[in-house]
């Protein structure tokens, strides 16, 4: 698949957050939003941390399997192992070297990123880039990846913070977020990856939600309708699991 999926019609759009081995959470969500009409985007980290990582995995690629063009499972940093060491890696680790291969090769090719009219979803931070279509040229473990998979936004103002010496990830503030937006000509950016993030920052544009039981009972997921208009963060739908 491409880098970036763009989600044209739908009636409703669901974000999801990191499900990290919440079995649970994912079955609950295709469950009750796998509907006529309605895409579901995953952000990311399917495995680690929770209990059924290669469960979650195997059922959300069955899921995209039987359901191509509703479903979409984007790039998280745990799904680049090989490029990008990270601790707890359980799943990871418990793997044969020839399931390793299997599973590595597979998400290593999900998309990084998605976008819904004025709407961009993916994982992490957003990449240096001049426009859309230069998503297309992002490869693996190369910087703007980095920041896609890894990086996070602390609500300050400024641009780049450098590397965080606690979790290691790139850190970037307001006035980065702002530039990128711009450029990219999106109002909304929905993002997962930090649990202690605030849910919103940047005057309601930048929402980051959770959707494991891993860190937080609340699990999180963020609901798009296409009938509305939707100016800030603030016009979605939140809903707890």
């Amino acid at each position: 698949m491409p880098n970036l999926i763009e989600i044209k019609t739908a009636k409703k759009v669901i974000f999801v957050g990191d499900t990290h081995g919440d079995l649970e959470a994912s079955q609950k969500i295709i469950r009750n939003y796998l509907k006529e009409g309605n895409k579901i985007v995953f952000l990311g980290d399917y495995v680690d941390r929770g209990p059924f990582s290669k469960e979650n995995l195997d059922f959300l690629l069955e899921q995209k399997e039987k359901y191509p063009e509703q479903i979409f499972l984007l790039q998280g940093n745990h799904e680049g192992h090989r490029i990008l060491k990270f601790s707890p890696a359980e799943f990871w680790e418990s793997l044969t070297n020839e399931e390793y291969q299997k599973y590595a090769q597979l998400v290593e090719k999900f998309p990084l990123a998605v976008v819904v009219k004025n709407i961009i979803a993916l994982h992490g931070a957003l990449p240096e880039i001049e426009k859309l279509e230069d998503f297309e040229k992002i490869k693996i473990g190369d910087e703007n990846w980095f920041r896609i998979c890894w990086g996070d936004f602390i609500d300050e103002a400024g641009e780049n913070f450098g590397i965080d010496p606690f979790t290691g990830r790139p850190q970037f503030g307001k006035d980065y977020f702002l530039k990128i937006m711009e450029k990219l000509n999106k109002k909304i950016l929905i993002r997962s990856h930090d649990p202690n993030a605030p849910l919103l920052m940047y005057d309601d544009r930048c929402l980051t939600i959770f959707t494991s039981s891993a860190y937080s009972k609340e699990r999180i997921i963020v609901i798009a309708n296409f009938s509305k208009e939707i100016k800030t963060a603030r016009d979605l739908e939140l809903k707890k699991l």
